[in-house]
């Protein structure tokens, strides 16, 4: 259980959440592990099989505080609100300030400094642990490219232009991404550039199912703040496209999906025979392989880390949920710029 910003998140399995006087109590197997004054809540998010008292869910609804349901792997399953919300509010700003062109380019900006940066930090500690030293320097090459493009997205006048930056930026970082795989699995796990649609190879392949896995939950974090996922900044709006969600996606790719496709091949977690290879040179991860990786990346979100602006430890499940909450305070004004997370 972690009350962050204002919301309890309930995250162990077959808790009871439920009114005691004018306090949120947490029950597990009868035993209580938490009280909180209901007045300190803004909001209540249960992760998979929780418990919530009857009179505890119409008490939040009187009280205008949201109840946010999510199944074990943390996608939205339903929002219960009372006939008070600052929802609307809270989506009229971000209407109106994805029409205003300084603040969405400022937004988007932010957005992908935090990508860069992390995707830096990736590099750098491959270049720290590698075991040829010219590989070393390639890496620390790669990763002064990327502080090269921060430099360029700072001064990137339009949104297209810091697509373009963005862009090239990946495409040598997914370059240096070789070089970090274990020369004894990198026959096996070649990246070739990256390809989504369908994946041509099989570290695109384990990427592309780690993205939708982390794009689900970047999606369900947004619904449990309020904003609309379909209306991104640095992504372009298109019918069916979570554009907010994609744009959340990418201060975590690196840090939470890249970093554990590294490890899963490096540790021979994931081999060959976890990949199918389908006609018109598909590769594609079998079911065997996808419940590895679901498992990984299930036990990867327990993990915990100091996050550098709320100096509290948290599961790195939390963390799309902590963000989703800065984009609201940023869109309502109450932030004066976007802070996205950053690894150190």
């Amino acid at each position: 259980m972690h009350t962050i910003q204002n919301t309890l998140y309930v995250m162990t399995p077959h808790a009871y959440a439920h009114l005691e006087n004018a306090t949120v109590r947490i029950d597990v197997e009868h035993e209580k592990k938490l009280q909180v004054p209901l007045h300190h809540l803004g909001g209540l998010v249960c992760f998979g099989n929780v418990m919530v008292s009857p009179a505890l869910i119409h008490r939040l609804a009187d009280e205008g505080k949201s109840l946010v349901l999510l199944d074990d792997s943390g996608r939205f399953k339903a929002r219960l609100e009372g006939p008070v919300s600052g929802n609307i509010l809270l989506r009229q700003a971000q209407h109106r300030t994805a029409t205003e062109m300084v603040f969405a380019l400022e937004f988007a900006r932010a957005l992908v400094a935090g990508k860069l940066k992390n995707s830096r930090t990736v590099l750098q500690r491959g270049a720290r642990e590698a075991a040829d030293a010219d590989e070393a320097q390639a890496l620390t090459r790669a990763a002064d490219n990327l502080a090269a493009s921060l430099r360029a997205a700072k001064a990137a006048a339009t949104l297209d232009e810091l697509r373009g930056v963005e862009g090239e930026a990946a495409r040598g970082y997914f370059a240096g991404l070789n070089l970090i795989v274990k020369a004894q699995a990198r026959e096996q796990f070649q990246l070739n550039g990256r390809t989504r649609r369908p994946p041509l190879d099989r570290f695109n392949a384990l990427l592309s199912f780690l993205y939708a896995m982390l794009m689900n939950d970047c999606r369900s974090a947004l619904e449990a703040v309020g904003l609309d996922p379909q209306l991104g900044f640095l992504h372009a709006v298109r019918p069916g496209r979570a554009a907010l969600a994609l744009d959340l996606q990418e201060e975590f790719r690196a840090v939470l999906a890249d970093r554990l496709a590294l490890t899963l091949i490096n540790r021979g977690q994931v081999t060959m025979d976890d990949f199918d290879e389908r006609e018109g040179g598909a590769v594609m991860l079998n079911d065997k392989g996808r419940r590895k990786v679901v498992t990984a990346w299930q036990e990867r979100k327990q993990e915990e880390i100091n996050h550098p602006l709320l100096e509290s430890k948290l599961p790195l499940a939390l963390l799309p949920f902590i963000q989703a909450r800065f984009m609201a305070r940023t869109l309502r004004g109450e932030m004066e710029g976007y802070l996205p997370f950053m690894v150190k």
